[in-house]
């Protein structure tokens, strides 16, 4: 028990100076993917906090503010996400190889990249915040109300995107612990101000959007100070800022892959709403809080997936393509192994953890029934996601891409629409049609991973 206790501190308190590709395989996983888990457990809070302050003490339009300024925010997320797969893959490769000085090349075009990205979307989201807001249906009066929020949130564009960027840098050097840290007080300094700024000074909806860039600022701040310290293995050079074509233009190739499958995930999960939409809102509800819950236990194994992606780039850097294998399906079999506890658990409980959310009958049957199906594809989402990962992380980010265009839109959509139109096997078709979908998705990844094709995948 003290040694578990030992490593999992550890794991926290982060060590700058530790080698990875020279560490035991299960040692190096629980290191990177403890702190990666709790980065991510906070990063889901941002929103989550804001949606709680504004609805308590905001009222509705101010709910649907945040709402429809989100779903338009997708699009930033999503060049966010790609731009730290990009970062992941091309400096684990470059510290596995053992040259810390072409890794810093690489983080001083991630920065340019991502400010002049979020400058381009900052300045006319700013303008065009009420024509956005209209566009999504939002009425007179909630533009009035809340065109503030949207503007600061546009505004925030770059210090979001830099979030994400230096956060797959610090992941991908191997300084995950460093990155939770930024993520934990930029979340701390969100609910501190929200708290003061909402319930106290009644600032309103704009009053979560200051918070939110104030707190994700600060993240920033301290993300920088790493890579300024010295303290780290991957250092930022203010002097050697300048633009380099070819490297740039290997980044926004992999930026490219790793957006597109946030989107065509995103994509997918919209039109799955919209299918089960024609069922009412009480099954809307369910399949809602379903997946929320699905969410919190999904975290741990993204914790996985992306320490397998840490581990495949620094490997195959130091020459290493065997252990960079083995690596990847060690994780794939520890999360295989913890999903099966979770589907165990969600089968017997569901029940139990919907009625949490909600009571009304045709909720928690939709909530329940959508637990226990998916629990059915649990063991085939676990090698699945640390799959892709880890061909993420070799820098192959095409191959997940066409995966997900495959198993997300030619086979999930039309396979939900017809089992549960045409089969009229209502909302359990669009259950199912995830379960399938994710399984097939599975599959595929573990063939591709097994052909080795992306050991030779150069970055």
């Amino acid at each position: 028990m003290k040694k578990s206790l030992r490593l999992l501190w550890e794991a926290i308190r982060g060590d700058e100076d530790r080698d990875y590709t020279s560490l035991s395989i299960n040692k190096a996983l629980f290191l990177l993917s403890v702190p990666m888990v709790i980065e991510m457990l906070f990063e889901s809070t941002f929103a989550l906090v804001d949606a709680f302050f504004v609805a308590k003490y905001v009222g509705i339009n101010g709910m649907a503010t945040v709402g429809l300024t989100e779903s338009v925010l997708t699009i930033i997320y999503s060049l966010a996400w790609g731009l730290s797969t990009a970062a992941t893959a091309i400096i684990s490769r470059r510290i596995g190889e053992k040259n810390p000085e072409d890794a810093s090349k690489t983080l001083n075009q991630i920065i340019n990249i991502s400010l002049i990205l979020g400058i381009a979307i900052a300045i006319p989201g700013y303008f065009f915040s009420a024509d956005i807001l209209r566009l999504m249906g939002g009425s007179e009066e909630l533009i009035k109300e809340g065109v503030i929020y949207t503007q600061i949130q546009f505004l925030s564009s770059p210090i979001i995107i830099l979030l994400f960027t230096l956060g797959g840098a610090l992941r991908g050097a191997g300084n995950a612990s460093t990155a939770m840290n930024a993520m934990i007080v930029a979340n701390l300094i969100n609910i501190l101000i929200d708290t003061i700024l909402i319930p106290f000074l009644h600032f309103g909806v704009e009053g979560a959007a200051i918070a939110t860039l104030i707190g994700r600022s600060v993240g920033v701040g301290i993300q920088m100070n790493a890579f300024l310290s010295g303290k780290i293995n991957l250092k930022l050079q203010l002097n050697k800022l300048v633009w380099e074509a070819k490297l740039v233009m290997d980044i926004l190739r992999l930026t490219a892959g790793g957006a597109g499958q946030f989107i065509i995930q995103s994509a997918s999960w919209v039109f799955l709403t919209r299918i089960l939409s024609d069922f009412g809102s009480e099954i809307v509800a369910g399949y809602t809080i379903a997946i929320r819950i699905i969410v919190f236990t999904i975290l741990p194994s993204w914790g996985l997936a992306n320490a397998a992606s840490t581990l495949v780039g620094q490997n195959l850097g130091a020459q290493q393509p065997e252990r960079a294998e083995k690596s990847a399906w060690r994780a794939g079999l520890f999360n295989m192994l913890f999903l099966g506890i979770v589907a165990i658990f969600f089968f017997i409980y569901a029940e139990n953890l919907v009625m949490y959310f909600n009571d009304n009958v045709h909720v928690v049957r939709t909530a329940t029934m959508c637990l226990k199906i998916l629990c059915g594809g649990y063991i085939f989402f676990g090698f699945g996601m640390v799959m892709s990962q880890a061909i993420n992380g070799a820098g192959d980010t095409l191959t997940p891409t066409v995966i997900n265009i495959i198993c997300f839109w030619i086979m999930e959509i039309p396979l939900a629409y017809y089992l549960a139109k045409v089969q009229k096997w209502n909302e359990d078709g669009v259950f199912w049609s995830i379960v399938i979908s994710e399984s097939f998705l599975a599959l595929l990844a573990i063939l591709y991973f097994r052909t080795g094709r992306w050991k030779k995948n150069i970055v």
